[in-house]
């Protein structure tokens, strides 16, 4: 595993990094603990849950787990590991928040906010009251 620090990220990569520049997108999570993210972004890639991930170099910011979209087994053990490790909010009721994965593309074109529509959420793969799997 390689981690470099550019341009105002800190990027984690494993020996198997090849993405389809059609498919590849992320799932974010936004940290107030840059020491936290850190170590989740690195263990992520280490124990070859993902291949790359980065988090922003700041306090707070955001960290991206990168796949590709069609990965199936790679969505599960990702998410997986977001519960695990408590990377998913819930509601008060204890509801899972639907979080969403976004496109590489999506973000290049400039989809945020309002802009932004994911065509695959959490809720493809885990009942979000139960946290159960549904696939």
């Amino acid at each position: 595993m390689e981690i470099i620090q550019r341009y105002g990220w800190v990027y984690y990569v494993g020996d198997n990094n090849q993405f389809d520049s059609n498919k590849v997108g992320k799932w974010m999570y936004f940290f107030k603990d840059k020491k936290f993210v850190a170590e989740i972004c690195e263990d992520a890639v280490k124990k070859n849950i993902i291949n790359q991930s980065k988090h922003s170099d700041e306090e707070t910011g955001v960290a991206c787990f990168y796949l590709n979209c069609d990965d199936i087994e790679t969505h599960k053990k990702i998410l997986s590991y977001f519960i695990e490790n408590n990377l998913i909010q819930r509601t008060k009721s204890g509801r899972l928040y639907n979080i969403s994965f976004k496109l590489n593309t999506q973000t290049s074109a400039g989809e945020y906010g309002d802009e932004f529509k994911s065509e695959i959420k959490l809720s493809k793969f885990i009942d979000l009251d139960t946290g159960k799997w549904m696939l």
